[in-house]
């Protein structure tokens, strides 16, 4: 039996992700596939277009076996911090032989020269680092440039840093690539290369068109939704209208402008250094240019060379949540992810929650009402940042005055009844 991961977000899910199934399934040739996805916030610092159940039917329906929630502590994160949660609860999982992501260069060998040169942080790769992060330039770019140097230095001439280390999806590739090897884990990684759209392309122009574009058009057109027929699966499309019949707003970030807005008012510089990633210098910038009522205008005035736009948006999203450098280092003090959180599984993928019961030493969640006094007070910790997460979405995005506070411990796992023919 060979049962494969894919880290994923499926935000929402479109023909990309279902060329990344349907591949990944063909070279591994596993039997089943669990997915890790992300909750309702995502890593690029914003809320999920949709939220994480109507995510996970998206998954099941397209051929994924299981659906396992990412902890919102690391779902919005750094791509080191997500691929450090998301490799983690693949290795506690104990029955993933395989892992299989996606990037734009092909040539995996490649990415794990660059994932070992970060997994082991020489000495001379870590003092480069620092000489250009005195430069005053983002983490990425000092990074990246360290990188060159210390590959140049020790005549790893044929691996084109550069050019590699730009793209989005490459960076997290190393990142998991990384943690495996921190992890001294036995699964097995396989790259897939990434086809059509750029990730930040912004029209829909091919049959894999990129995730923004179709967001885009979503929170722009969300009346002539059939104009999607030819970028989404026939029941990703079915998900989404039934989520506008539900009463559902599409999420994003501007949609909690007033929230996040009003709790910054009510900070001063030393509560704002309590926040993750906010370094001295961003508290007092942060504070000085509170001069809007939009979030996007906010970020626009807060972003610099150093501090990148997404990064600006995940601090938001902590200050939202509540969620402090003090946390993060409880739980990494204390062993990382605490639970396994299912959100959905197939027919098929009923098959192996047996075994996964038995492999996995976590607590497994399928009915948080059930099981949430059992948790110990580490796990509640962590899994109370997922319920918030939800209430603060709920809250936001949905038409409803009919709100129900944790919703969490109302759903079961989404169960997906499919015949197999995903090939």
């Amino acid at each position: 039996m060979t049962i494969s991961g894919l880290i994923v977000e499926y935000n929402p899910f479109h023909n990309g992700h279902q060329y990344h199934l349907n591949i990944s399934k063909k070279i591994t040739k596993s039997e089943y596939i669990i997915a890790i996805m992300s909750g309702q916030f995502v890593q690029r610092g914003e809320p999920a277009l949709f939220n994480k159940w109507y995510r996970t039917e998206m998954a099941l329906k397209a051929g994924v076996d299981i659906v396992i929630e990412l902890p919102t502590v690391y779902s919005c994160q750094s791509a080191e911090l997500f691929s450090y949660g998301s490799i983690q609860l693949l290795e506690k999982i104990g029955i993933i032989d395989q892992l299989v992501f996606g990037t734009e260069w092909n040539n995996i060998e490649d990415l794990k020269i660059i994932s070992q040169i970060l997994a082991f942080e020489p000495n001379e790769y870590k003092d480069y680092l620092k000489k250009e992060l005195k430069k005053g330039i983002s983490f990425p770019s000092a990074r990246s440039k360290a990188l060159e140097i210390y590959a140049k230095n020790n005549h790893i001439n044929k691996v084109n840093i550069s050019s590699i280390i730009q793209s989005p999806n490459n960076i997290l590739g190393i990142e998991y690539l990384k943690w495996i090897f921190r992890f001294q884990s036995k699964i097995i990684p396989k790259t897939i290369k990434r086809i059509g759209s750029h990730y930040y392309d912004q029209n829909l122009n091919t049959p894999f068109s990129s995730a923004t574009a179709i967001r885009n058009h979503i929170l722009n057109d969300r009346i002539d939704l059939k104009k999607l027929k030819n970028f989404l699966p026939f029941s990703s499309l079915g998900i989404i209208q039934k989520a506008f019949k539900n009463e559902f707003i599409p999420a994003q970030l501007k949609g909690m402008s007033h929230s996040i807005l009003s709790i910054l008012f009510r900070k001063n510089i030393n509560d704002l250094k309590a926040f993750l990633d906010i370094e001295e210098g961003l508290d007092s910038r942060m504070i000085h240019c509170l001069t809007t009522n939009s979030i996007e205008e906010y970020i626009d005035l807060v972003k610099t060379k150093r501090y990148t736009r997404t990064r600006i948006q995940r601090i938001l999203c902590h200050i939202l949540l509540n969620l402090r450098k003090e946390d993060m280092q409880f739980f990494k003090e204390n062993d990382g992810i605490q639970y396994v959180r299912i959100l959905g599984f197939s027919n098929k993928g009923r098959e192996i929650l047996p075994l996964l019961k038995r492999k996995c030493n976590l607590p497994i969640i399928t009915n948080l009402s059930k099981s949430y006094n059992a948790l110990n007070s580490i796990q509640r910790k962590m899994i109370d940042f997922d319920i918030l997460a939800t209430n603060l979405y709920n809250i936001h995005f949905l038409k409803t005055t009919n709100y129900k506070k944790n919703m969490d411990f109302y759903f079961s796992p989404i169960i997906v009844d499919r015949e197999e023919n995903f090939k």
